[in-house]
């Protein structure tokens, strides 16, 4: 059985909205989640106090409690976890939005209502992606367990739309009549405050950097620093290299309908990933 630990990033007023998924084994998850409690304890003895949670934009900008850190001494940080990261056999699944083109597809009548939110159409796509990436595994072995980092607003017609998954959802993952929809989904998803669940955190962190090179390819937000883009560049493709195979987040050929929704919502950068 897996889990897929789900956190966003962008949903203020920033351009682009990325949703990211952890992906683990349930059988494996321990080791990543001590690995995380070490990383943070590491982090505190740098800033000479403790924490409950890493909010990833003050690490990354230096401020609160990480302004008397040097930029060096972040990046080291982020370099560090993200080679950990992904020298691990966990995977990730991620959906991004640019906020304007979703805008203008729902005034154009193109988003279903299902989805007519930026966070439930991230959210979706990730599980469509989840279901059509692991439905072949053999003995349950992609069944899914989905905690989502609390989201009040949404949080009940998510798991509506989840458990009750709409018809037009299907050619996503090619279903047919012998397969109940969604059948790699265990349970309704699982809400939790990212305090409390460290994994949610490990999400937080890289979906922060999947945006922030989103950003900057797409020229919405300049560098704040010269090579940031090579930077945070390097940081993405190390992301990317753990990703779920492109064919089922974003498949380049022979979309179907609901495969080119979300195709067509993507940031170009991640659509040419």
């Amino acid at each position: 059985m897996k889990l897929c630990y789900c956190d966003e990033s962008g949903t203020g007023q920033e351009r682009y909205a990325v949703l990211l998924g952890v992906v683990v084994d349930a059988s494996r998850m321990h080791v990543t989640k001590d690995d995380w409690v070490n990383f943070l304890a590491q982090l505190s003895e740098l800033v000479g106090q403790e924490f409950q949670e890493l909010h990833t934009r003050n690490f990354y900008s230096g401020s609160g409690i990480w302004k008397n850190l040097s930029g060096q001494q972040r990046s080291d940080a982020i370099d560090f976890f993200i080679d950990w990261f992904s020298e691990r056999k966990h995977h990730i699944v991620f959906s991004a939005i640019d906020k304007e083109r979703h805008k203008a597809m729902q005034d154009d009548g193109e988003i279903p209502e299902e989805i007519d939110t930026v966070w439930k159409a991230m959210g979706f796509h990730v599980a469509l992606a989840i279901q059509k990436n692991f439905q072949g595994e053999a003995k349950n072995k992609g069944n899914t367990i989905f905690i989502f980092d609390d989201e009040v607003k949404e949080e009940t017609s998510f798991q509506r739309l989840m458990l009750d998954p709409p018809a037009w959802s299907d050619s996503y993952y090619g279903r047919n009549n012998k397969r109940k929809r969604f059948c790699q989904l265990v349970d309704a998803p699982f809400f939790a405050d990212s305090k409390n669940v460290d994994l949610l955190q490990v999400a937080d962190f890289l979906a922060y950097f999947v945006r922030r090179h989103i950003e900057i390819s797409e020229g919405a937000v300049p560098a704040k620093y010269a090579g940031e883009a090579e930077k945070v560049a390097g940081w993405f493709e190390k992301i990317r290299a753990r990703a779920l195979p492109y064919q089922s987040m974003y498949p380049k050929r022979q979309r179907c309908e609901t495969a080119d929704l979300f195709w067509n919502m993507a940031p170009e950068c991640i659509r040419n990933a």
